[in-house]
């Protein structure tokens, strides 16, 4: 994957794909004491950067892989991409979701029209789950992040940042399975040379941080953690060297502090941003990421939570 494939997915997932704003706060400026530009992929289709990648992969599948339809594993925001992009594009789309999925995402999923089975996140294995559902069916199976054509989707956010913010000094980025940046860093390090990516993960779910200290891919357990879009216990296979060779740190917030700027975004910026969408505001409002008199562009990776979720975290 470069910045070619990037390009080339803009291209792809333009006129289906929002093109989300960059929104500013002086009051989270002044916290930070930097110019921060918060790229907002909570106003995307389905409510998450997701739909970047997913639209990317499926509308490069042949008319008869189309025909035999797509399967996907996800905890929800890939697999509403998954299922509106399969829509769109006239196939069918069956999604293997864990148990305890957020129910406002699996209600997303069944309303654009995909098929849902669940699995148990913390005994079953949901890659060979989807391999053999895959075969199965016959159908293709779309992986959250592992794959070519979601990395140059999901980097076209970071793409769209950097095009119309100009300079920017670091752009931080939430880690789930490296997809996003993995494509974030690919385009930003291509425009930007000297730019620091900054990788965000919740505490519990600190697999790409130990993986970096380690040289190589480890697993953690189970995560249990509110930002359920980024439990995951491993690191992509064809993620981890990318974001290995391009990112320069990786930093943790604990679940408190995430709710903590899900609050501040609501309050200051009046918006709604998931759990997992927000641990790059909470990481600079902590002071995990410290870069005074700099310009830092924050994704915001997604706002898919239920009101009463909203109201019973952020009070």
């Amino acid at each position: 994957m470069n910045l070619d494939d990037i390009r080339a997915a803009a291209a792809r997932i333009s006129g289906h794909a929002h093109r989300t704003p960059i929104l500013t706060s002086r009051t989270l400026d002044e916290r930070v004491g930097a110019q921060v530009l918060l790229k907002c992929e909570n106003f995307q289709r389905i409510g998450a950067f997701k739909f970047r990648g997913a639209y990317n992969a499926l509308s490069k599948l042949s008319a008869e892989e189309l025909a035999r339809g797509v399967c996907a594993h996800s905890s929800g925001n890939h697999a509403q991409a998954i299922a509106l992009s399969a829509a769109l594009l006239g196939t069918k789309a069956t999604i293997l979701m864990p148990e305890d999925a957020p129910q406002s995402k699996v209600d997303a999923v069944l309303g654009y029209g995909a098929e849902v089975r669940r699995f148990d996140r913390y005994a079953d294995s949901r890659e060979a789950m989807a391999e053999e559902l895959a075969q199965q069916q016959g159908s293709t199976l779309i992986p959250p992040y592992d794959h070519p054509d979601i990395m140059a989707g999901q980097g076209t956010a970071a793409l769209e940042l950097v095009e119309d913010a100009g300079e920017l000094d670091a752009l931080a980025v939430p880690m789930s399975g490296g997809g996003l940046m993995a494509g974030s860093a690919v385009a930003a390090t291509s425009l930007l040379p000297d730019i620091t990516m900054i990788g965000v993960e919740p505490s519990a779910a600190n697999d790409t941080q130990l993986s970096f200290a380690a040289g190589e891919r480890v697993s953690v357990d189970a995560p249990r953690t509110i930002a359920d879009g980024l439990a995951v216990w491993t690191p992509g296979e064809l993620t981890f060297p990318i974001n290995k060779e391009l990112v320069s740190e990786v930093v943790t917030v604990a679940d408190e502090e995430i709710v903590d700027a899900m609050r501040f975004l609501f309050d200051r910026l009046k918006i709604v941003v998931e759990p997992s969408g927000a641990v790059g505001v909470a990481a600079l409002l902590q002071g995990r990421i410290s870069l005074p008199g700099t310009k830092i562009g924050v994704i915001l990776s997604g706002g898919n939570v239920s009101v009463d979720r909203f109201r019973e975290l952020v009070g």
